[in-house]
C-alpha cells in the first residue's frame, strides 16, 4: 500500500473529488442553508436523487464529520478559549492533564504565534468560574502563562471551507 504525505499527514486514499461530490459539499457546508434532504441536494444539482444518496453516503463516510452543538449561551453558559504558554517540553503532559478536567471540551496543539503552545477551549457559567479555571491552569507545572479569549457577538458565518478551496479537491 502507497502512502502520500500531505501536510504531515500520512493518507493511503488520496482522491480527486467529482464535479458532483464538490456541488453537493458547498451545499451542504454553507451554514445559511440548514439541514439539506437528498430531495432537495436533487433539484439544486439536477442530479437523480439516487446518485445524491450514493454520493451523499460516500462523503459523510470518508469526508464529513457530522455532529450536533448545543447554543450553551441561551442557558447562560459561556465558551472560553485558552491559549496557553508551556516550557521544559511539558506541552503533551499539560495537555493530558487539562483533558482531564469537566470543564474542558477540546486541547489542542497550535503552531504560528511563538508563545501560544495549546488551545484548550472550556465550558463556564460564570466569572468566578473562569477564573478558578486560570488560577488552576496557570498553577501547573510547566505553564509560562495563560490568556483567554472570548466570542461576545458572531458577526457572521460562511461556508466552514471556501468554494475555491473545494474546487482544488
Amino acid at each position: 500500500m502507497e502512502f502520500q504525505k500531505v501536510s504531515g499527514n500520512y493518507n493511503k486514499d488520496l482522491r480527486q473529488l467529482s464535479t458532483l461530490d464538490k456541488e453537493i459539499l458547498k451545499i451542504l457546508l454553507n451554514p445559511n442553508n440548514g439541514k439539506h434532504s437528498s430531495e432537495i441536494l436533487s433539484e439544486r444539482t439536477g442530479s437523480p436523487i439516487s446518485t445524491i444518496q450514493r454520493r451523499r453516503r460516500q462523503l459523510e463516510k470518508e469526508y464529513l464529520e457530522l455532529s450536533y452543538t448545543l447554543i450553551i449561551e441561551k442557558f447562560g453558559w459561556r465558551r472560553v478559549d485558552l491559549l496557553i504558554s508551556t516550557t521544559s517540553g511539558k506541552t503533551d503532559a499539560i495537555a493530558k492533564q487539562l483533558l482531564t478536567r469537566e470543564e474542558v471540551v477540546y486541547v489542542g496543539k497550535s503552531i504560528g504565534e511563538h508563545t501560544i503552545d495549546l488551545r484548550t477551549e472550556i465550558i463556564v457559567k460564570d466569572n468566578a468560574e473562569l477564573l478558578d479555571v486560570l488560577e488552576d491552569v496557570k498553577a501547573m507545572e510547566g505553564v509560562r502563562d495563560t490568556i483567554w479569549s472570548e466570542i461576545v457577538h458572531v458577526v457572521g458565518k460562511k461556508r466552514s471551507i471556501p468554494s475555491y478551496v473545494i474546487d482544488r479537491l
